[in-house]
């Protein structure tokens, strides 16, 4: 840890981090979440009975293009060219969602964020597709799991 933040100039005030003089590197990130809700929900989405359509497909698609627009939404993120943007949900019995978003670059930094960007607006989603019968779903546990490329190399976590 290098003991201040990238994100602040020397006053402390919130800056762009200067990227101009970093090569162009292969980079990737994958991010997960976890939507948590009643089984008879999840057995909705599988069944394909949800009354808003294909719960799954809408969030993947969602997902793709929040990674596409992560420097919209949060300030001080460069805007990418994304290589490629991978969403996948698969249901986890009895009561859950889960959500892997991987997404790779070459540029000089890395796509953690947009890789977050995507799960979270993934897991949202299928929140907004399914509270009309389970306002209790939970978004959890999102978080970087893989990130590669660039200076500081490899990062690995479940």
């Amino acid at each position: 840890m290098s003991g201040r933040f990238t994100h602040c100039d020397a006053a402390g005030n919130a800056a762009m981090v200067d990227v101009s003089a970093k090569p162009a590197t292969v980079r990737g990130a994958t991010a997960r979440a976890r939507v948590v809700m009643q089984p008879a929900t999840l057995a909705m989405i599988t069944e394909g009975s949800a009354k808003k359509g294909d719960v799954l497909g809408v969030a993947r698609l969602a997902g793709i293009m929040a990674a596409k627009r992560t420097a919209d939404l949060i300030p001080l993120c460069h805007p990418l060219a994304l290589s490629a943007v991978a969403v996948d949900l698969a249901p986890a019995p009895p009561d859950a969602v889960e959500i892997a978003a991987t997404v790779r670059t070459t540029g000089p930094t890395g796509v953690e964020m947009e890789a977050l960007t995507a799960a979270s607006v993934a897991a949202l989603t299928v929140y907004d597709m399914c509270k009309a019968v389970d306002r209790a779903m939970r978004i959890e546990a999102l978080r970087v799991v893989h990130k590669s490329g660039g200076k500081s190399g490899e990062f690995a976590q479940e």
